[in-house]
């Protein structure tokens, strides 16, 4: 039988706007041909698949949403109560980019809502590797800043290394740099990036345990998989990671009580794959005709999931809050004077 079709992903950033934005005029929808998306239906209660299947839990990100906001909220109070600096995030972009600048206006609105300060800083196109280093630097030194991202994708002359090896690992928010992937690696406090830590809070939310659960992560990619992967372990589950020159795809996902899928391919995870009562956590984001879905077969896995996240609505909302978190952790790093402080203040207010 042949797999299921493969469908170009969308970059990373124009998967996380999307995701994100909940208006139906939407400028990007219109530039890439998406007219509907149903991102208001409900899914508040478990859908009832009429077949004798089990009930599907829907994970939506909304309601975990709001506790982070009152979490992050609370947690400026007591950073600026401690005597540390009200959290300011700069995104750099290099040239223009629609997808960059789509991820950008995003990240303005949400930081808007939850009293964060955002600062966007632009370089030419022609820009070197000399004025990138330049600016990391300088942003790195400057008090006044707490969090730094650089928006991707950079122009072809400006290697990514560059980023990682000159971008201050106190303040990086989406936590890329290999001191930070090193930390999350040994278990040590560090800025986590946001995509697949919101996933883990996403799952503990619901109350869906991870201890002695055998997991299977779909994709293996610097800045989901393999640190979901990580998070996984280190929650206790046997993790399986998945790639595609996995030899029995299905059969290592029928195996799994918990599926993670984040590989860019629309319609990827079918519910033949699916294991009756298996949670699946869907970091997809594709562009299928009219409609944007996720990597998993969502309509079809109703009735055999035991749960599983909605594409648009469930990580997205919640990727975009654990940025903002992590840029005010970094502004307790900053206070603490190491990323061995990063967690603590946070740690006390509950999720």
């Amino acid at each position: 039988m042949p797999g299921p079709p493969f469908f170009p992903a969308l970059p990373l950033w124009w998967r996380l706007e999307l995701l994100y934005s909940k208006k139906d005029d939407h400028p990007l929808r219109h530039r890439i041909g998406v007219a509907t998306i149903d991102a208001d239906r409900d899914f508040s209660t478990p859908s009832d698949p009429g077949n004798g299947g089990p009930e599907t839990r829907i994970l939506r990100g909304a309601p975990l949403a709001g506790s982070l906001r009152a979490e992050i909220e609370s947690s400026i109070a007591t950073l600026i109560a401690a005597g540390g600096r009200p959290p300011r995030l700069v995104t750099v972009l290099v040239g223009s980019h629609p997808s960059a600048e789509a991820y950008r206006a995003s990240i303005d609105r949400t930081m808007r809502r939850v009293g964060i300060e955002h600062v966007p800083l632009d370089l030419p196109v022609t820009a070197s590797e000399a004025d990138l280093v330049r600016v990391l630097h300088e942003l790195g030194a400057d008090p006044g800043v707490t969090g730094i991202l650089v928006l991707m994708p950079l122009p072809p002359q400006l290697p990514l290394w560059l980023v990682f090896e000159h971008l201050s690992p106190l303040k990086d928010v989406d936590g890329i740099t290999p001191t930070n992937a090193g930390r999350l690696s040994l278990g040590l406090p560090s800025l986590r990036p946001s995509t697949p830590q919101g996933g883990i809070e996403l799952l503990d939310h619901y109350g869906i345990d991870l201890s002695w659960t055998r997991a299977v992560v779909i994709g293996r990619s610097n800045v989901v998989g393999r640190p979901f992967a990580t998070l996984l372990t280190q929650r206790d589950a046997t993790v399986t990671v998945c790639h595609r020159k996995t030899v029995d795809l299905a059969g290592e996902v029928r195996r799994a009580d918990l599926v993670g899928v984040a590989a860019g391919c629309a319609g990827l995870v079918t519910a033949e794959m699916i294991k009756a009562g298996a949670t699946v956590l869907d970091f997809g984001v594709n562009v299928v005709g009219d409609k944007i879905v996720g990597d998993a077969d969502f309509e079809g896995l109703l009735g055999v999931a035991g749960a599983i996240t909605p594409v648009p609505g469930g990580t997205g909302p919640v990727t975009a809050l654990v940025l903002a978190r992590n840029t005010v952790a970094a502004g307790f790093a900053a206070l603490g004077g190491s990323l061995d402080h990063v967690e603590l203040p946070l740690a006390a207010v509950p999720c």
